[in-house]
């Protein structure tokens, strides 16, 4: 077994789960991605190795009420990102009402932004806070690049 999948295994046998095969086939494409994935696109990455849909629902939603995964649901779809053990641990993310594509915000002013306003709210509302999703909407730039493309050819007709 991949030594670094042995933290995900503790996390399953201690809340009662097994770590078999198709879990870990599972875990291994969210953990391999480099962008986040619906179960649509997960199940397509692991059918050839005899995992159906049903599995893939289940194992996610196992994962994502362990805290393995994170669910971020757009437009009425659920796509997954690793949420421990992370490369990314704190980003915010920003959807292209578009194109639907979903972008992380990594900015290192940006989460040092986000730590002193989640410190502010849990002192002002006596609160500890343990997650945050912040999703900005709008037009990513091929999209507005596309939109103002579009916009000139229409002043030229």
């Amino acid at each position: 077994m991949n030594n670094g999948l042995t933290p995900f295994k503790k996390i399953l046998k201690k809340s009662g789960y097994k770590f078999t095969a198709s879990r870990r086939t599972i875990l291994e494409v969210i953990l391999d991605s480099k962008t986040h994935l619906n179960v649509k696109e997960i199940y397509e990455k692991v059918k050839e190795k005899h995992i159906g849909s049903a599995t893939v629902y289940r194992t996610l939603k196992v994962f994502n009420e362990l805290g393995i995964v994170k669910e971020i649901n757009v437009n009425g779809i659920s796509y997954y990102e690793m949420k421990i053990f992370s490369k990314k641990p704190l980003h915010m993310h920003f959807k292209c009402f578009n194109c639907n594509s979903i972008i992380d915000i990594d900015s290192e002013s940006l989460n040092f932004e986000y730590l002193r306003l989640n410190k502010k709210v849990e002192a002002e509302n006596d609160l500890e806070i343990y997650d945050l999703n912040i999703m900005f909407i709008g037009l990513c730039s091929k999209c507005r690049e596309g939109l103002k493309c579009q916009d000139q050819q229409n002043l030229e007709e």
